[in-house]
């Protein structure tokens, strides 16, 4: 769709500089035969002083059909006296000096010259009784800037339409992603219901000291977890609550939970907070929880040597608030930058390339912040950067 508005708007500036031209042209030849019909004239005129006759009405219909500045000059290029008859539709100012007219008019001679050659007005082929430079009418001046004002007009409506199209295509999107997240939360919460519900009677029949006591905890926890993922996705396309929060122990309990699990993934990797002290910014703590999942489990799926190193780092400054996460993973692609946060993109074997497309909308859309790819260098590592409001 996009190419073809391209295509559409090079055609349209293509043929409308062209038939432009070719009026301008035309219009061109034809104030350059009245020129040159009004020297012929003048030099009818001049061989014609001793017949009788009277040629008024031939000269008053020329003269009628100029309609573009001329100047009229001697052969040394000096314009003819008096000066008022020296020019035609050429305004002068009558508060200036008949030398200062002069000079205007010759220099209004030397600029006409550029775009048409001077036409001699000769008798008996010899002597030169004048010489004639002419200009651009209005009428062409205008044509010659009609294609500029509509292939502006032009490139507004594609403007315009492009504009629309792509608020278009962002609303859908939009509501496919609400649609989907409102969804996942609505399917997950009535199994989700269920199994606690077993797990309570299993709890019941099983007894304190049964064995199974230590295995219903942790099946207990993890219905936990799948309750928090249902509860986030039912806040998308809402309008959650922000407050102005400590980060430290929001992301430590990041921290936390992916700690107690990398070594069932058979990887050595430290996961560290580097931090100064306390830092707030306005954020709500179960969506900017999951924004941090996302970045960590990207930063795991990266580190393919087997141990590695994540850092989530927070500065900041007099009106930002920064959260780095570094990994020292294999690193992005300089081919795949720009594609990175785009809905369904993903480079790994397995996953819907979701991750990073949610994480953003996320901190946009509902923090107001920024989410960016800071720095990324293969087989060293990448940077993902967090701006929030403090």
């Amino acid at each position: 769709m996009k190419i073809a508005l391209f295509l559409a708007a090079c055609l349209i500036v293509v043929g409308t500089l062209y038939y432009t031209d070719l009026i301008v042209r035309a219009l061109q030849e034809r104030e350059q035969h009245v020129a040159d019909l009004y020297a012929r004239s003048l030099e009818y005129l001049a061989s014609a002083r001793d017949m009788e006759g009277d040629y008024s009405f031939v000269f008053d219909q020329i003269i009628r059909a100029i309609d573009f500045p001329m100047v009229l000059t001697d052969a040394r290029g000096e314009p003819t006296s008096p000066v008022e008859t020296a020019s035609r539709n050429i305004t002068l100012d009558s508060t200036k000096s008949e030398e200062e007219q002069r000079q205007l008019l010759k220099s209004l001679a030397s600029r006409m010259d550029l775009s048409n050659p001077p036409i001699r007005v000769t008798y008996q082929d010899s002597l030169v009784l004048t010489v004639i430079h002419y200009g651009e009418s209005p009428l062409v001046r205008r044509l010659r800037w009609l294609p500029y004002v509509e292939i502006s007009v032009v490139a507004l409506f594609i403007l315009i339409g492009y504009i629309s199209f792509s608020y278009v295509k962002r609303s859908e999107q939009s509501n496919i992603w609400v649609g989907m997240a409102r969804e996942t939360a609505h399917q997950l919460g009535t199994p989700i219901s269920s199994m606690m519900g077993w797990i309570e009677l299993l709890k019941t029949q099983a007894g304190r000291e049964s064995p199974l006591e230590e295995t219903l905890r942790d099946m207990e926890n993890d219905l936990s977890r799948l309750q928090k993922i249902a509860d986030r996705f039912s806040k998308i396309g809402s309008k959650p609550d922000v407050k102005r929060e400590d980060l430290v122990p929001v992301i430590e309990k990041v921290i936390e939970y992916f700690r107690r699990r990398i070594p069932h993934t058979g990887k050595r990797v430290d996961l560290t907070l580097n931090t100064s002290g306390s830092v707030r910014a306005l954020i709500n703590r179960e969506l900017f929880e999951w924004v941090i999942e996302n970045l960590v489990k990207n930063a795991l799926d990266a580190v393919e040597s087997g141990s590695g190193h994540i850092t989530i780092a927070l500065t900041q400054s007099a009106h930002d608030v920064f959260v780095d996460v570094t990994d020292t993973g294999k690193g992005i692609d300089s081919a795949y930058r720009s594609d990175i946060f785009r809905p369904g993109f993903s480079t790994k074997t397995r996953g819907w390339g979701l991750g990073l497309s949610l994480s953003q909308r996320i901190v946009e859309s509902y923090h107001s912040g920024k989410l960016t790819l800071k720095e990324s260098r293969p087989g060293i590592g990448t940077t993902f950067r967090i701006r929030l409001k403090p």
